[in-house]
Parts: C-alpha cells; structure tokens; sequence
C-alpha cells in the first residue's frame, strides 16, 4: 500500500489553486501574532497607566520589583543597570512593549517588532522570572520561545509588511 507524504508548504502557484492546507500555513501565525500584539499592548499601557509603577521605590514600584529579585537573577549587574535609573527603565520598558506590540498587531517591521519582543521577554527572564522554579512556572521563557516564529517568519498576511510588499511587487510587475 502506498502512502503519500506532503512535503512542500507553499502552493507553486502564485494565483490560485490552494487547497486547505496552503491556507492553514499561510494564516497559521495570525493568532499567535494577535495574541502577542494585544497582551504586549496591553501590558505597556498598564504600566503607563499605573503612577506607582514608574517610582523609585514602594509597592508596586518598578524599583522594589528590581531590588526584590537581584540576589536571584541570572544577570545581576543587568537589574544593578536597572537601578541606576528605575522610572527611567520603566518607562523603556513600557514604551518598548507598546512599540513591539504595535508593530506586532500591525505587522510594521514586524520581524524587528518580533526581535524586540523576544528581547524583551530573555531580560525579564534573565532577571524577573529566572528564579521560578520549576522553570516553567515564570511566564517570560514560554513568551521568548513564542516571539521565535514571528522573528523567522515575519507578518505575511493582513499586515502593513505584506502590503508593502504586494505594491513593490505590483509596481516591479513581478512576483516575488
């Protein structure tokens, strides 16, 4: 009995007849970029929207979060960099995960969105939630392993990226 095994991910066709499965792989990281753009989004503006976050010191301050886990983070000089100016990295950080899930929601230099979500999510594993243990139990490592795809992959559908591709594409009147 013979079997066959689908070995090729994109329809040869640049117009047309794709079946199910060129569908599914093509729409296959939508959800994850959504996912990753609204909770990064959100995030941010949590923070900004939150006054103690951004002080030196206090509950909830950006500071007592970097002074708590120092002593047992991977990189203590990255949180002592940090405690040099607490509102001040706050306020990148805050900032940083705005931008990366703007650009991730709107597929904008989605592949650097991507990079500087990953960047985001290995720091604050290296310091916040490296001492979880089981390791799997701090949120950042799974959230670095998420932004992996979206920095291979990029934003091939319903993003800004795609669309500039398809007019550089029709004004070259190629396909590429």
């Amino acid at each position: 009995m013979a079997h066959s095994t689908r070995t090729d991910t994109h329809s040869p066709y640049p117009d047309g007849d794709r079946d199910w499965r060129d569908t599914a792989t093509r729409y296959a990281l939508l959800p994850l970029r959504v996912f990753l753009g609204v909770t990064f989004i959100y995030a941010g503006l949590d923070k900004l929207t939150d006054s103690s976050f951004f002080a030196s010191s206090g509950s909830g301050s950006v500071g007592d979060l970097m002074r708590t886990v120092r002593d047992s983070s991977a990189i203590p000089a990255l949180v002592d960099l940090a405690l040099k100016n607490p509102s001040g990295f706050g306020y990148a950080i805050a900032f940083g995960e705005l931008a990366v899930g703007i650009g991730t929601l709107l597929g904008l230099l989605a592949r650097l969105a991507a990079v500087g979500g990953a960047l985001i999510s290995l720091s604050l594993w290296l310091t916040v939630s490296w001492a979880s243990d089981p390791y799997y139990y701090g949120n950042d490592l799974p959230y670095l392993m998420a932004w992996l795809p979206l920095v291979l992959a990029g934003a091939s559908v319903f993003s800004v990226d795609a669309a500039l591709r398809a007019r550089r594409r029709q004004r070259s009147g190629g396909y590429r």
